[in-house]
């Protein structure tokens, strides 16, 4: 049976690196933390973190193979969650300018609920193929296959703990006085970065599973 630490901090490291990459995930943080506050982004990190037991329960249980194996499963999540994010980018394109405040919560009628920012949390990493395979390949290639079923869901929970507490950091980070001041400064232009990044997203997402490589 393989020791619990050295493996353990060959999967931290290695998550590490890839929930630090920028992606959809930090795109929504970005935009929920500058437009409606700190409240709001960390609501939508603990749905991004909660997004992550998805991919370890697909990992454990199968599924991720099954996505992996079957292209036209592989290709419909694919459309799916490029148009999530096509939704998403529009929305932001569409947005109205926000309030300038400096370091509360803005006051807007267009701020989401609590409820609202945990499931756009949820539903951008959720549908996320290319976390599941990710997971899928740290389950097959850097955990031993006679690791401990426990052990395994110790890595996948700290995984999803980890994702979370990242996404919070960032969203206290960028929700700071100075910080949210100059970004809402030119808050009607950072909505529409915003939304061109998403559709930028989703464009490559559709390119990288459909054209031949």
């Amino acid at each position: 049976m393989p020791a619990f630490w050295p493996e353990f901090l060959l999967i931290a490291t290695a998550h590490l690196l890839a929930v630090a990459s920028p992606g959809p995930d930090f795109a929504i943080i970005l935009r929920y933390a500058v437009r409606y506050g700190r409240q709001t982004a960390i609501w939508a990190s603990l749905g991004i973190g909660t997004g992550i037991l998805l991919h370890i329960t697909y990992s454990l249980v199968g599924i991720g193979l099954l996505i992996k194996t079957t292209p036209w499963l592989f290709q419909a999540l694919t459309v799916v969650a490029a148009g999530y994010l096509i939704y998403l980018g529009q929305g932001a394109i569409r947005a109205k300018v926000p309030a300038t405040v400096a370091g509360e919560e803005d006051a807007s009628s267009d701020q989401p609920r609590r409820r609202a920012a945990f499931l756009a949390g949820f539903i951008t990493n959720g549908l996320n193929v290319k976390a599941t395979l990710f997971f899928l390949s740290l389950f097959a290639v850097v955990i031993s296959a006679s690791t401990p079923l426990s052990y395994k869901v110790i890595y996948g929970l700290y995984m999803a703990v980890a994702t979370a507490a990242w996404f919070c950091l960032l969203s206290v980070l960028l929700t700071r006085p100075p910080v949210r001041r100059l970004l809402l400064a030119k808050g009607y232009w950072f909505d529409r970065l915003m939304g061109i990044v998403l559709l930028l997203l989703a464009g490559h997402l559709l390119l990288g599973t459909f054209l031949p490589a």
